[in-house]
């Protein structure tokens, strides 16, 4: 029996070890899951094409294009859910143990697709095409496909790097196209070298290896030193635009006599003048002070968030410039201040207003402003009682990001409210606005600070939706294919970093408000030459000395910044391409001095010709005849009209020349006709409100300018699209670009009316073109430097074409409304401007609109397939 117990001990212990082996064995299977969850190991899967392809010539940066085809037989598990929804949990997970791997979410942030991967199945295995593409815009190493390229200063190498499921994959075709890039280092030997294409026919991944050499124009833009420059370019652009701004507001200002001991020197008395012009500008309490203030606040705000913020890693000081800043330029603003101007209210309207209205509107401005501050400020100061840390920084705790995005609202909101402020002031002050609003401003300052407030506080909370939007859209795109949204921390990072991206592209438009303080400028200066009822000032050409400054000022800030991104490198060189805007206005006015139709008139001849509403009446009326007459020689030419001698309409239209000759010992008779100096005259007394006139014409002829410029820059393609909704300001921008080119339609159409008379060219068409001219003119520098840098000019062209165009229906419509007094004799605007161009006159202009709309057009067509081929 001993034995026996002794047989069957050992076997229990045999079998207990057996059992313990297969539950260890068991176990370490189990481990082993979830580390090989993609079963991978033994994919025999194909690589039909991994190509590559660089595209750099005529673009701002270089593109870099994948395509990969990959065959996956059907026996792997996870084939069959390759097919299924995009949207499927399976989907995504097989996606990612095919194209992903061990790949940590967000290593891909460079990466961008059009479309998920498409799947087909077929004949025993799933297809998969997978297409991505990336900008190299900065150095550091970045994936796109199978691909790893490390972007340096000098050197690009590309290394071939499949992800796991694909390392032991039969690779029929790699292919890496240069696009007419050079190389440095290529391994292994390609199988086929042509054009610039290295192409490789193995059967397995060998380690490949491409060491691409850019050119200069390339790695340039790359470096330290360039983004330097680009900052310095964006500070030079304020710096000029600050100094053109307050040398306009001191010049505007009267000048008083200079004493006898200023004539010891030009220099010393020029210096001397300018100061004392500031001292004044800065004790007026008028517009003068408030441009001459901004002109120093909006550079100040923008190198701070250029230059300074930028630089400070701390959020809490981050916060406390941009709060600090939007109070001080609220403050500094005083939108409570009433006009001293007499001409700017109705008789009676200072009685309105109780005594003490200007305190209790500063009151309420200030403690409305103070209040969001003061919000703001105690989120920075103690975070721990909004929910945050002791420390405002980004975090892992959700309850952190209330205070958070009460801090970013506070702050944004200020900034709009600081922009409001300033409008509502220049507005205010140059009589910009309808008197009932300013009427009702002082009666209740309370409600309508309630009122503004209130909508600053939506659109502020609109911003801050779409950037979150977007910049929720662009986590899903860099994790894909699990397309997670942020975790806690990234939105901490997020939230805290907004308030510097919404101030700086809130800011990015106070040009705006320069345009408005320089028409209230403008405006002001009007008003007070023909109260002062100078007769020489009524009849003058146009906008001369401080007028013209402004004006030109005017056209650089509303018409001449549309157009600034050219050669890829517009930031570098803003302030250049300001002051060539200016210049070029300057000579365009030293051309119409020789050239234009009036040119030829002095100060007699124009004060009898135009000096009053009657001798007006008299030369329309005589234009009206001379037009008439012909007409009717026209007619007689063509045998359509009989009982009239020629002699009588020729002596009539000798009779127009010898009236228009006895206006002054200087005239243009002897080489234009009444209707010339008619047109060339235009529609209002004075040159203001022929500028006000043509802004208006031009706002409504840019209507669809603007719709097919936001549609070229936000919706051409699928591909325009994709990157509108990920960029954090893309929906706004279209708001915002839509409204900035309407606004620059307006400013060129006021530059064209109010240089209407001082334009050369005898025709209106021809007016406008000259001032598109100098609107183009610096596009020829940004197209030298384009040929330098090898980049493409961008849409530029299509802008000069839709400013053309604009400006020539505008002056067209400026003939008409000379002639308004006609318009009782023609049933239509068109039969007006056919009796004033005549019939030949007419078929001209009619052929050469349409000349440009084809122009246009054919512009517009290469634009849009460039992109759509890109």
């Amino acid at each position: 029996m001993i034995p026996q117990f002794g047989i069957l001990r050992w076997r229990l212990l045999s079998l207990l070890l057996v059992v313990a082996g297969w539950w260890a064995l068991s176990s370490d299977v189990a481990d082993a899951a979830p580390r090989d969850a993609c079963q991978t190991g033994g994919l025999k899967a194909r690589v039909e094409a991994a190509d590559l392809d660089f595209q750099h010539r005529g673009r701002m940066s270089t593109q870099v294009h994948s395509y990969m085809t990959v065959k996956v037989p059907d026996t792997w598990p996870h084939a069959r859910d390759l097919i299924l929804g995009e949207g499927s949990t399976e989907q995504r997970n097989a996606m990612h143990c095919l194209l992903r791997g061990n790949e940590e979410p967000g290593e891909r942030a460079a990466e961008w697709r059009f479309h998920n991967p498409r799947v087909t199945a077929g004949n025993g295995w799933i297809t998969v095409e997978y297409q991505a593409f990336a900008w190299i815009k900065q150095t550091g190493p970045f994936l796109i496909g199978p691909w790893d390229i490390d972007v340096g200063e000098k050197k690009w190498p590309v290394v071939l790097k499949p992800p796991d499921a694909l390392k032991g994959a039969d690779w029929k075709r790699v292919k890496v196209d240069l696009g007419g890039l050079g190389t440095t280092h290529i391994s292994p030997e390609p199988s086929s070298v042509k054009d610039g294409e290295l192409v490789w026919a193995t059967g397995k991944s060998l380690g490949i290896r491409v060491d691409v050499d850019p050119p200069w124009q390339r790695y340039f833009v790359l470096t330290h030193f360039w983004l330097l420059l680009s900052n310095v370019g964006v500070a030079s652009w304020w710096v000029c635009a600050s100094v053109v701004m307050a040398l306009a507001a001191v010049r505007a200002l009267p000048r008083r006599p200079s004493s006898a001991e200023d004539e010891s020197g030009n220099t010393s008395r020029s210096f001397r003048r300018l100061a004392g012009g500031i001292g004044r500008a800065l004790h007026n309490e008028g517009p003068r002070q408030a441009v001459l203030y901004w002109a120093v606040l909006s550079a100040a705000v923008v190198l701070t968030l250029l230059l300074l913020m930028k630089e400070i890693e701390s959020p809490s000081w981050r916060a406390l410039i941009g709060i600090a800043t939007g109070l001080a330029l609220v403050l500094v603003a005083r939108p409570w201040i009433r006009p001293e101007r007499p001409s700017a209210q109705k008789p009676g309207a200072e009685k309105s207003v109780a005594p003490g209205g200007q305190r209790r509107q500063a009151r309420v401005v200030k403690v409305t402003a103070s209040g969001v501050a003061l919000l703001g400020a105690l989120m920075v100061a103690a975070p721990h009682l909004f929910g945050q840390g002791p420390v405002l920084k980004p975090t892992t705790q959700s309850p952190g990001h209330f205070g958070l995005v009460l801090l970013g609202l506070t702050t944004l909101w200020l900034g709009l409210a600081a922009m409001t402020a300033w409008a509502w002031r220049f507005a205010r002050e140059g009589g910009l606005v309808r008197e009932s609003w300013t009427e009702r401003w002082d009666r209740a300052p309370a409600r309508w600070v309630a009122v503004v407030s209130a909508l600053l506080a939506a659109i502020t909370a609109v911003i801050l939706c779409c950037f979150w939007w977007a910049t929720n859209l662009d986590w899903k795109r860099v994790t894909w294919p699990s397309e997670r949204t942020g975790t806690p921390r990234e939105v901490s990072e997020f939230l805290v970093g907004f308030p510097l991206l919404s101030l700086g592209w809130v800011y990015a438009y106070s040009w705006v408000l320069a345009g408005i303080a320089l028409v209230a400028l403008l405006r002001i200066r009007v008003e007070k030459q023909r109260s002062e009822g100078n007769r020489l000032q009524r009849v003058s050409l146009g906008p001369e000395g401080p007028d013209f400054l402004l004006m030109a000022a005017l056209f650089a800030f509303l018409v001449g910044l549309r157009q600034l991104v050219f050669a890829g490198a517009s930031a570098a060189f803003y302030g250049l391409w300001f002051l060539l805007i200016i210049l070029s206005l300057y000579a365009l006015r030293s051309v119409g001095r020789r050239r234009s139709v009036l040119s030829l008139a002095d100060g007699q001849f124009l004060s009898q010709t135009f000096g009053t509403p009657e001798r007006m009446h008299e030369l329309l009326k005589r234009s009206h005849e001379y037009r008439n007459c012909h007409h009717q020689i026209y007619l007689m030419e063509h045998g359509r009209m009989n009982g009239t001698e020629r002699e009588e309409l020729e002596e009539e239209l000798r009779e127009q020349g010898r009236w228009l000759s006895g206006q002054g010992p200087k005239h243009p008779a002897e080489v234009y006709s009444v209707v010339d100096v008619a047109l060339a005259w235009g529609p209002g007394p004075h040159w203001w409100d022929n500028a006000r006139h043509a802004a208006k014409l031009a706002f409504v002829f840019g209507i669809p300018a603007s719709f097919a410029v936001v549609w070229l820059t936000s919706f051409p393609d699928h591909r325009t699209w994709l990157f509108t909704l990920h960029t954090p300001n893309g929906l706004l921008e279209i708001v915002a670009k839509f409204c900035a080119w309407q606004i620059a339609w307006a400013g060129a159409g006021m530059v064209l009316g109010a240089l209407w008379r001082v334009l050369p060219g005898r025709r209106s068409p021809v007016r406008a073109l000259s001032l598109t001219v100098a609107y183009a003119l610096p596009v020829g520098v940004g197209a030298l430097l384009s040929r330098i840098t090898d980049t493409e000019l961008s849409k530029a062209l299509l802008y000069v074409m839709f400013m053309l165009i604009i400006l020539t229906l505008t002056s067209l419509w400026l003939d008409m409304s000379t002639f308004r007094e006609e318009r009782q004799f023609w049933p239509t605007s068109f039969g007006l401007l056919l009796s004033i161009y005549q019939l030949r006159g007419i078929a001209t202009q009619i052929a050469y609109v349409l000349a440009l709309m084809a122009t246009a057009a054919a512009i517009w067509h290469d634009l849009a397939g460039s992109v759509t081929k890109q």
